[in-house]
Order: C-alpha cells, then structure tokens, then sequence
C-alpha cells in the first residue's frame, strides 16, 4: 500500500506574494515527492507496508535500526501537515474553542506568538515548530529537530511551520525570523488548527 504524494490543497501561486510559486514547485514537487518514493521503496515488501503513514511513524520512532524509514515516513507526513497548516489570506487570530485554550493554556496569543516564533528560530539546524496538544489536554509550544515529529511523542499537533532551509530560502534567504513573522502574519490557517483540536 504505497503512500501518494498529495497535491497540495491549494494552488502553487495562492500563498504569493508570502511564499512563492518557485518555492512551492521546489518543496513539494521535489523535496516532499523526495521523502515519499524514498519512504515507499524502503517499506516495500516488509511489514510496514500495509501500515497507515501514522503507524508506521509510532512503531519505529525508537528502533536506530529503522532511521531512515523514520526519517522519510515523518517528513512525508510533516509536509503534508504543513500545506494544510496555510491558506491564501490567512493569519489574524484564532478563535472559539482555540483562542480559549491559547489563552487558558499558553497566557494569551501575544505569548504563544512569542513562543512560536523562539521555537522556530531558535531550532538549530533543520526541523519544525509546532502547536501540539499534550497528553494532559494542555495547548503547548514545541520544536522538533530534522524529522521528528509530535506524533511520534504521544502529542496531536494542531498546526506546525517548516523551518528548514528548503522551506524560505528562494523568498527569505537567511532571514528565517522573517519567515516564521511572515507565516502568522498573511498565510497561517487557524481554521486548521481550530479543527485538529476539536478532533483530538
């Protein structure tokens, strides 16, 4: 049961002017289809194989023997989190259920900015931040290097920006700061994140 790489769910041009056609043909044409064919052709014929992306990711997070399907099965499924994490005119403010917990769980939006965006700029090296919802039931702000990924950690995340270079270099250069602003401010969808929690 081989995993298909999904198209992104909106147009390559409808994050313009924030994040270019270019990028997007880059990172998803090349990089995201990168991580599925090497994810697919090291579960053929094994036992992961029939195994939904979510499962196998759990099942070898913690075997170094099985890194490599670890590493292309959790990037294949944190990019496709990450298209679904943007829209065309996104940013702004959560609201309902969402905007409660941020403020409940994190002291308010100001602060999970805040925190969101020393999560991504301070991660070293390649890797992600996200909004994850903890075993606990608590909202919390998290950064994960390389691959990894919340689902492997026993939390949900509800939505996540990609910090490596791949993802801003063509439109940010080595202005990762830049970014991570640009992301919340114009294209972040928290209809996304509102929807994760209320399914968790």
């Amino acid at each position: 049961m081989a995993y298909e790489l999904p198209p992104l769910p909106y147009e390559y041009t409808a994050l313009e002017p924030h994040i270019s056609k270019r990028t997007l043909e880059f990172h998803h044409d090349k990089h995201h289809a990168a991580y599925v064919n090497n994810f697919n052709a090291a579960a053929k014929g094994t036992e992961l194989d029939s195994l939904p992306i979510e499962a196998v990711i759990k099942s070898v997070a913690k075997d170094p023997a099985k890194a490599g399907v670890f590493n292309n099965a959790a990037q294949a499924w944190n990019h496709t989190f990450y298209w679904h994490s943007m829209k065309a005119n996104g940013g702004g403010t959560p609201t309902g259920e969402l905007a409660k917990k941020i403020d409940a769980d994190l002291g308010g939006f100001a602060k999970f900015i805040e925190a969101f965006k020393q999560a991504g700029a301070t991660q070293f090296g390649s890797g992600w931040a996200w909004l994850v919802l903890e075993p606990s039931g608590k909202l919390a702000v998290t950064k994960t290097a390389n691959a990894d990924t919340p689902i492997a950690h026993g939390q949900t995340p509800l939505l996540t920006i990609d910090v490596w270079e791949h993802a801003y270099y063509l439109d940010y250069q080595n202005k990762r700061p830049d970014y991570i602003s640009t992301f919340l401010d114009k294209v972040v969808s928290w209809e996304f994140a509102a929807k994760n929690l209320s399914k968790a």
